[in-house]
């Protein structure tokens, strides 16, 4: 096959391809399920049904590559070739994916490029930790491996262990073992490697002994010279020359296939080597008998140390502070390769249809990864039509492969409208804090959902409370509280408690680059260390986006630099302010002249590591744990939010809607994540407490005082604290099951999930106690008043009184929950839901957000919902008003509203969008908005800060009497359907325009959808 030929197929294959994926559609709603041993794939197969009858495009799967051994999320993956055995084989997963097929739904997978799981065991880890830097895997995490700490050159530290390496060592916790050729060190279920070096430490042992009895001539003995002779000459674990680690890799293999062999056929060389190993394990009591053990361990390629230390001193990029989570560095093309090669598979297949990408933020360069992403899925697409068509020309592949390239980057990596840049769908958890937005460079379709959660929850929440509702909050805890003096602390604790190794690691590179310019050597590193420190605490966002792929930067995150320059200066008089300046140069990539490129790439990677620090810096100091502190209202404490700010305005919510139309159509809306703090509905609910600020206030001083007896009086204070104490009461009413009783084993089972909730956020405030250093007699008086304000052997008062709040305020929240679910439903993006949450979920951070979901009873009840409309829609939506509490209205809410989005497309996935404003009374308690697209209209509004309205002897319409939709003239002469109850509406003409009043709709529903009929 000549080259013009090669160059036609690839032109060919590119113009299919191509044609191919512009065709496709983003999905219009996804349905997020958690994959785990106790919900495998077989399970999961067996919802698709009810699933696809709910009116749902795509089912959107936590990660399911392998993960360690009962992992509840699969955020933790160790190997990214293999499937997770305890979600399924590769039979179960084709059947569910062939299940999803039939049903039509798409498939969005969660994959996580930026970090693996190395608490149990991972080959690629493992291979570091017997081999160093010599290892083939060395490069693929993020290693710093000439450390500050002089004795961690060429080593990871692993603080692994439960005490000081010392007593632990001494104790004989840490015990050599052997096994198939290979020596390995156990603590207590984990399994270290032993350098291949070391081995002759062990084999050596009373070598002369084994002399005497054998013989010097003895078969065996020489294999075991041959053995030593080849440990010796293996390539140093430090060697970094390809071919000296390939060399290195192949031999120790070799050796232990050989150690294997020979204690196999040998008797006394077994006998030999179980002798010294058990010598080499000390004797309690005995301290010099660990000598050589310790020997053996300061000779491996790592450093074994307690857990504790490993804030300060450890020096791999972890995921956030978590040690079992180690950064793989994605930008590097092997490493990205070996990452994706099972999911490129599976797109390539079509059993997954889109990915979304989690922690984008913790990458090096996201613009890079994401482009890589989608060219790579072209090429896989191409693949599996070359290979359908084209097998006999299997070895022209790599040319063609190269031609297609080409073509895509000159088109689609050259163009940042070129619409092949999102032909996969991929959204991304990108939380954007303040006025933080999507690079524009990203191939992506938009993010999960976490700004619009707190957009659309925000205008559930009455303004006009925030003055009264922060008075009680500061009364009850005893001050005030500034919110962004609090965030700065608490990013202050975060770099100096549980991320300083990460702020030392900068601090030297810093360092380097300083030297490289007289004008900023005589900076010292404590200095350039404080400037640092500042400067990431400071820093008003998750992170900014600099690289090498513009040659101008975005103009916000100038901006955020420059302001928090300031800022840094004005807040450390003491502290030279040309470091900032320097900082500044270094960040805006404000090169000295005279600098080479080897000097400006040495500044830009810097850079660009800040940029991996500033994003889990924020989210551990602020979700993590200010979102544990500030407890005023606890509903807007959610990822992504911004509780400063009391609810969301109509303005805002409108114009995050008309901004997302025009740029991001396909990004996802979510309200309930397995991520969130609080599931959907018990925001909802929290958020009438500002209907009701002055009642509320009542109430919580009374439920103090009745539940004063059960509070301890403990030397540092009152247990729980006052706000710790506010924090049980906003919990308690928002997450109290639904209904007019709860007793006997439901009350316990309440109880114990708000016990183990508040243990959890007390231990993330990190106030009074913490993860990393408890106070069990704070956490012990913590729970045990929870249990004793729970029981009604100890608090009836109390209970009565909480419980009767809550149902006095309960009917409002199911409103605000209606409310907020048909918003999203009408909103532009990919409409997400959590499972579980079709019906009322009142689950709190996780692990309560992942308790079994009963798909029986909601396929069961959907089939029901179903029968019922068709036989009498009006009648239905009358009893589905009248008796909320069973969900039921919230299931035939979702699925009304995902099968208009399927009825109407084009519309929800390419419509405009128009916020439609109300006249009357009662104005400001609704939110509405319009969708348009061609001929097809479809109107939303719900009602909002209904607790009034519900008391009102006319119900819900009644108060809404006098009040109406204002809408465009031409609305005036359309014909719509009510989606719910099936009645025909047409809008009244008004000077200007048109009108259509709310009460009659609200009678027969508490909800406004309409679908354009006459269209």
């Amino acid at each position: 096959m000549g080259q013009a030929s090669v160059d036609a197929l690839a032109g060919t294959l590119y113009g299919r391809v191509r044609e191919e994926l512009l065709g496709r559609a983003t999905p219009l709603s996804t349905y997020r399920i958690q994959l785990h041993k106790g919900f495998p794939f077989t399970a999961a197969r067996e919802i698709v049904p009810y699933l696809a009858r709910l009116g749902l495009t795509d089912i959107y799967c936590s990660p399911y590559l392998k993960a360690s051994p009962g992992s509840t999320h699969g955020y933790d993956c160790v190997d990214h070739k293999q499937l997770n055995p305890e979600v399924g084989s590769a039979e179960e997963h084709a059947a569910f994916c062939a299940t999803l097929r039939e049903h039509g739904l798409g498939q969005v997978l969660d994959v996580v490029p930026n970090h693996m799981g190395i608490d149990a065991f991972n080959p690629l880890w493992f291979d570091v930790l017997e081999n160093g830097p010599s290892s083939l895997f060395a490069r693929f995490f993020d290693i710093d491996w000439s450390p500050v700490k002089d004795e961690l050159k060429d080593k990871v530290l692993l603080p692994v262990l439960g005490d000081q390496y010392g007593v632990v060592l001494e104790r004989g916790e840490l015990r050599l073992g052997f096994q198939d050729g290979a020596f390995r060190v156990h603590y207590y279920d984990r399994v270290l490697p032993v350098a291949p070096g070391q081995y002759g430490r062990v084999l050596r042992r009373d070598l002369e002994g084994l002399e005497s009895r054998l013989g010097a001539e003895h078969p065996h003995l020489l294999e075991l010279h041959s053995i030593l002779t080849a440990i010796r000459n293996l390539p140093a674990r430090t060697e970094t020359e390809r071919s000296l680690v390939i060399e290195r890799n192949r031999e120790k293999e070799v050796i232990k296939r050989r150690l294997a062999a020979l204690a196999e056929a040998s008797p006394e060389m077994a006998a030999h080597i179980e002798t010294n190993v058990r010598a080499l394990n000390g004797t309690p009591g005995n301290p010099r008998s660990f000598d050589e053990l310790d020997a053996l361990l300061e000779g491996c390629c790592y450093r074994l140390a307690d857990w504790r230390v490993a804030g300060e001193e450890i020096n791999y990029r972890r995921f956030f502070d978590i040690n079992g989570l180690a950064a793989i560095r994605v930008e590097d093309p092997d490493v990205f390769a070996e990452a994706h090669q099972r999911i490129f598979d599976w797109l390539r297949q079509g059993c997954v249809t889109g990915l979304r990408i989690d922690h984008p933020d913790g990458l090096y360069d996201p613009t890079a990864y994401f482009l890589n992403l989608q060219e790579q899925y072209f090429v896989e697409r191409a693949r599996a039509l070359f290979d359908a068509e084209h097998r006999e020309l299997s070895a022209k592949w790599p040319e063609v492969e190269r031609r297609l390239r080409e073509r895509w980057q000159a088109e689609a990596g050259a163009h940042v409208d070129s619409p092949l840049r999102k032909a996969l769908f991929v959204a991304v958890e990108k939380i954007q804090g303040g006025r933080e937005r999507i690079p524009e460079g990203w191939a992506v379709h938009g993010t999960t959902g976490y700004r619009f959660a707190n957009a659309v929850g925000g205008i559930f929440v009455r303004p006009d409370a925030e003055a009264s509702l922060t008075e009680t909050y500061y009364r009850f805890i005893g001050k005030a509280v500034d919110f962004e003096e609090l965030v700065y602390e608490k990013k202050r604790l975060i770099l100096r408690d549980f991320m300083s190794s990460e702020l030392n690691v900068l601090a030297h590179r810093l360092n380097r680059v300083s030297e490289m310019n007289r004008r900023s050597r005589d900076f010292t590193l404590n200095s350039l260390r404080r400037a640092l420190a500042e400067f990431i605490a400071l820093f008003p966002v998750y992170r900014t986006y600099v690289d090498d792929w513009r040659p101008e930067l975005d103009e916000r995150d100038v901006r955020y630099i420059q302001d928090t320059l300031r800022h840094a200066k004005a807040r450390n008089a003491t502290l030279n302010a040309s470091i900032f300046d320097f900082l500044g140069d270094v960040l805006l990539r404000r090169y000295p002249e005279h600098l080479g490129p080897h000097e400006r790439a040495e500044m830009l990677a810097f850079a660009m590591k800040v940029q991996q620090v500033t994003g889990p810096v924020m989210a551990k100091g602020l979700e993590d744990t200010v979102f544990y502190v500030y407890n005023r209202l606890v509903s807007l404490n959610e990822v992504g939010g911004e509780p400063e700010q009391f609810g969301t305005t109509d303005d805002v919510f409108h114009s995050r809607n008309q901004e997302r139309a025009e740029h991001w159509p396909a990004s996802m809306l979510t309200t309930s994540t397995h991520d969130t703090k609080r599931s959907e509905d018990v925001r909802a609910r929290i958020n009438v407490l500002s209907e009701v600020p002055e009642e509320w206030r009542q109430r919580v001083a009374r439920w103090s005082k009745l539940t004063a007896p059960h509070r301890a009086s403990l030397p540092e204070g009152p247990a729980p604290s006052p706000n710790d104490e506010y924090l049980f009461y906003q919990t308690v009413v928002g997450a109290w099951p639904m209904g007019p009783s709860l007793s006997g084993e439901a009350l316990t089972r309440f109880r114990d999930r708000v016990r183990e909730y508040m243990l959890k956020a007390i231990k993330e405030a990190k106030v009074r106690t913490s993860w990393t250093n408890t106070n069990p007699s704070y956490e012990e008086a913590v729970s045990r008043f929870v249990e004793s304000c729970l029981d009604p052997a100890s608090s009836r008062a109390f209970l009565d009184d909480i419980r009767s709040f809550k149902r006095h305020i309960e009917r409002a929240g199911q409103h605000n929950a209606l409310g907020q679910q048909l918003m999203k439903l009408a909103s532009p993006g990919v409409v997400d839901t959590y499972q579980g949450c079709e019906l009322w979920d009142l689950s709190l951070v996780d692990p309560d957000n992942r308790r079994p979901v009963d798909y029986t009873l909601r396929a069961r009840l959907l089939e029901a919902l179903d029968r019922e409309a068709e036989a009498d829609r009006a009648g239905l939506c009358t009893r589905l008003t009248a008796n909320m509490d069973d969900g039921r209205i919230k299931l035939f809410v979702l699925a009304e509203g995902l099968r208009l989005r399927q009825r109407q497309a084009a519309l929800f996935r390419h419509g405009g969008y128009r916020a439609l404003t109300l006249a009357g009374p009662r104005a400001d308690a609704a939110i509405a908005l319009a969708r348009e697209h061609g001929q097809s209209v479809v109107i939303a509004a719900a009602p909002r800060h209904t607790l009034s309205a519900l008391a009102a002897s006319g119900g819900l319409a009644g108060a809404y009497e006098e009040t109406s939709l204002e809408l465009p003239g031409s609305y005036a002469s359309m014909t719509f359907r009510d989606v719910f109850t099936g009645q025909e509406v047409r809008p009244g003409r008004q000077a200007g325009g048109a009108v259509l009043p709310l009460a009659p709709l609200l009678a027969g529903f508490p909800l406004v959808l309409l679908e354009r009929s006459d269209g």
